[in-house]
């Protein structure tokens, strides 16, 4: 707090020596890197698109699944090309979704905003939400994010896997109901249907839920080729999505129009996806009070994200993962903020550091890495037998790929592995010696 920028400037310093090894890294394991971009790109596509058609009911359409995928990419591309910490994933959030919602049910009722001006108004509360975030930023509030446990981090994570799971159980539930701005007395909507709806709801979600689990862990299966097993378990779950997507088209010509129920999405060039664009022209009209007011869910929203974009990162780079490069919790909440602004200004809903995408990304990213490290070792291990070295020679050889890859000074717990790795085989020969003399 005594020296304003001092977070920002040494953050913005720390990635601007690995900023270039950042994209060098990306592009050094060629086509593999494929696998844990699809993984993440559908990890994160279908909640959004979920909270998108959430967002749709609670304001009555003012904003959809255009919006919210639409600020999902603009501020993951942002992020991605000039955020601090390249491994957290942003996207809209369900905490975003319920604060929309909240909004929307009180400007909905007052005669001075009502529907037409809530994305205005909304606008004016990512305005303070933005500020507020730069002041964190600049006074170093993220000192604090070193006190955050990993109790506390991992206990975050757990409320918003409940807000997932709650959804997702509403969401099943609502397909044996019919939908509050439609007419029951339509064909689809009747009984027999309606419940046929509702069931093939449920088959569908577990069914994709149940396959997409299961194709993680091929590599673990007892049968199949080990190529096949590891293109499914690399590419199982955007494999699975595609299937059942498919078999949800596969009905009876005898199904009404309508079932199973289909997410209902305006084309780019409507008027429905066009209309936010000029948000900010409407803001002017918000009456002064309700400018002023918007201070209270700002505070609310800043706070919120603070701590859930802190959250996100400090998980995507916990120990275990052996990260190399520094953090930039200072600059990235800075960044937020200008996301959030640049949202507000375009009547998007804003998006935020997400869980548990962030650790599945960084993950995915260090599974890649021990396949990788784990093929060049056996290819050298196999051009050391044909060449007939010695255990201690592929010893050295193992050991000489590992930094050649690394580029580091070697741990010492990978010296010790591979000097029990050679330990071991030696044993191993000699016991074979003794044995064979007996013989």
């Amino acid at each position: 707090m005594t020296y304003p920028f001092r977070g920002i400037v040494g953050d913005v310093r720390g990635r601007v020596s690995c900023y270039k090894q950042d994209w060098i890294d990306g592009i050094k394991p060629g086509i593999r890197i494929l696998a844990p971009t699809m993984y993440i790109f559908f990890a994160s596509a279908l909640p959004v698109i979920a909270f998108g058609a959430q967002l749709s009911r609670d304001t009555d359409g003012r904003l959809s699944t255009v919006e919210t995928l639409a600020s999902t990419a603009i501020c993951g591309i942002i992020h991605s090309i000039v955020g601090g910490q390249p491994l957290m994933i942003v996207g809209v959030a369900e905490p975003t979704i319920i604060m929309y919602t909240y909004l929307y049910e009180f400007a909905k009722d007052r005669q001075d905003l009502g529907p037409q001006l809530f994305l205005a108004w909304a606008g004016w509360v990512c305005i303070w939400t933005a500020l507020l975030l730069f002041l964190m930023a600049i006074f170093n509030a993220c000192d604090i994010i070193s006190r955050f446990t990993r109790i506390a981090g991992e206990t975050f994570g757990m409320l918003i896997s409940i807000l997932f799971i709650q959804e997702a159980i509403k969401g099943l539930v609502s397909e044996f109901y019919v939908p509050k701005s439609e007419d029951p007395n339509l064909v689809k909507y009747q009984f027999q249907w309606l419940y046929t709806n509702g069931l093939l709801a449920v088959i569908f979600s577990f069914g994709l839920l149940y396959t997409a689990l299961r194709s993680r862990n091929a590599r673990s299966w007892l049968y199949g080729a080990g190529w096949l097993r590891s293109f499914i378990a690399d590419y199982g779950v955007p494999m699975m999505v595609v299937v059942w997507t498919a078999l949800s088209f596969w009905v009876p010509n005898k199904a009404p129009s309508g079932v199973p129920r289909r997410l209902y999405s305006p084309l780019l060039w409507d008027y429905e996806s066009l209309y936010h664009w000029t948000v900010i022209k409407d803001m002017g009209e918000v009456p002064l009070v309700y400018i002023m007011a918007a201070f209270v869910p700002g505070v609310m929203i800043a706070a919120l994200y603070f701590f859930d974009h802190s959250v996100a990162s400090q998980l995507a780079q916990q120990k275990e993962f052996n990260l190399k490069k520094p953090s930039a919790y200072h600059y990235d909440i800075f960044l937020l903020g200008f996301m959030t602004l640049v949202c507000g200004l375009i009547g998007l809903p804003p998006a935020n550091g997400v869980l548990p995408q962030s650790p599945m990304h960084t993950k995915s990213l260090a599974v890649l890495e021990q396949q990788f490290i784990k093929k060049k070792m056996m290819e050298s291990v196999n051009e050391s037998i044909e060449q007939e070295a010695s255990v201690s020679e592929i010893y050295k050889q193992m050991q000489k790929v590992f930094m050649d890859i690394e580029k580091s000074p070697i741990t010492d717990v990978i010296i010790k592995e591979l000097k029990d790795l050679e330990d071991s085989n030696n044993e191993c020969r000699r016991r074979a010696r003794n044995n064979k003399g007996k013989v």
